[in-house]
């Protein structure tokens, strides 16, 4: 007994000493805001996240909104970390609307007109006063918020550029039919068979919208049946941005055949333009596309598309990326493979000049005295 209680003081000792030594600090994401709503006649919550760029940038920054915040923010949260934004989508800033459970059917049913109107006029102009916006904005919705979206985005046209719903979502055929907008809208639904109680509806908006196919409206549907209603949010809304912003990550392709069948140099240099159009830029293809081409011909040991992509993209080789031993080993290595002594020599003698004395360097020296000895 004396042994155990002995014990049990040596515990609660060190848990003290472990506890007097480690200091803890609150993990944030983001600031909660509330909204005393004239509109609504009530007080509204809102999360907002700004990325980690904002205080040292002066850029501009699209918005996802998220509907029922309380569940879904830290989700649109973590996906912008996971992607990596801004390689694969660009930074965004991130709202959640949080809604109580008795009032989510009525403010996206009945009452949704007040609600787009809260939106519109003390949500979104709250976050464009108080933060650098681009007004390039996106809304997310699972369940009774993706019918309330559903029929939303097509009727305030300029309100969104995007839409992403799940586990719901439906549009009668009148709003379908008399959808115009001067830009292009992307809609995206994702449901899962599983999900027994919202997929007839999401099928028919489906079928109403391949039915009328409404101009200016780019729109994907989706099926995820290993999913079920509860597990389908995080995944839509992370399908749902790729989907949106698929024309902003750079070009990469599985293999030659893939870049040959996409269409080549061609549809690299209209893919360039057509991302500059939506995102900036000087419409030519991006150097990380150009990289990425390099390396598949190597990795692939194609060497008839290697030494193309080193002659159609011969200024990317100049970047910083490449001003090592290491690649200049690389390249001298595989031109010496397939016996282009010319352009062996050329890479093995850059890199013995200009880097010197690394760990490269012998097998440089190697490799340059026998593409020599073979020219």
């Amino acid at each position: 007994m004396k042994n155990f209680i002995l014990s049990i003081l040596l515990i609660f000792g060190f848990s003290s000493t472990i506890s007097s030594q480690v200091k803890g600090d609150a993990v944030s994401i983001g600031t909660n805001y509330t909204i005393n709503s004239k509109i609504l006649d009530q007080d509204r919550e809102i999360q907002i996240y700004i990325p980690d760029s904002y205080t040292t940038s002066k850029e501009e920054y699209p918005v996802l909104y998220i509907l029922d915040g309380q569940r879904f923010f830290t989700n649109g949260v973590a996906i912008q970390k996971s992607l990596k934004a801004p390689l694969e989508i660009p930074e965004m800033i991130v709202v959640g609307i949080n809604s109580s459970r008795s009032l989510r059917r009525t403010l996206y049913g009945d009452e949704h007109t007040k609600f787009t109107s809260f939106i519109k006029n003390e949500v979104i102009q709250f976050i464009d006063s108080n933060y650098r916006t681009s007004k390039e904005r996106l809304i997310f919705g699972w369940e009774a918020a993706a019918y309330y979206i559903s029929e939303m985005i097509l009727e305030e046209e300029d309100l969104f550029s995007g839409a992403i719903i799940t586990d719901g979502g439906l549009a009668s055929e009148e709003i379908v039919q008399s959808f115009q907008s001067d830009k292009i809208i992307y809609l995206y639904i994702a449901n899962s068979k599983r999900d027994i109680y919202y997929i007839a509806s999401t099928e028919e908006f489906n079928k109403r919208l391949k039915k009328y196919n409404p101009k200016n409206l780019k729109w994907k549907y989706e099926l995820f049946n290993d999913e079920v209603h509860q597990t389908m949010p995080h995944l839509a809304m992370y399908k749902g941005i790729q989907y949106y912003y698929h024309n902003y990550p750079s070009l990469i392709f599985e293999n030659i055949p893939a870049y040959v069948n996409a269409g080549g140099i061609p549809y690299l240099k209209s893919f360039a333009k057509e991302r500059a159009k939506r995102f900036g830029g000087d419409g030519t293809i991006d150097n990380a596309t150009k990289d990425r081409l390099i390396w598949l011909a190597e990795n692939h040991d194609n060497f008839k598309y290697f030494s193309f992509f080193m002659e159609e993209f011969k200024d990317v080789l100049s970047t910083k990326r490449y001003a090592s031993a290491y690649w200049q080993n690389r390249f001298g290595q595989f031109y010496l493979k397939y016996k282009d002594y010319k352009n062996a020599i050329k890479f093995f003698e850059a890199g013995i000049k200009k880097y010197p004395n690394t760990n490269f360097d012998p097998a440089m020296k190697k490799g340059l005295k026998a593409a020599q000895n073979n020219k």
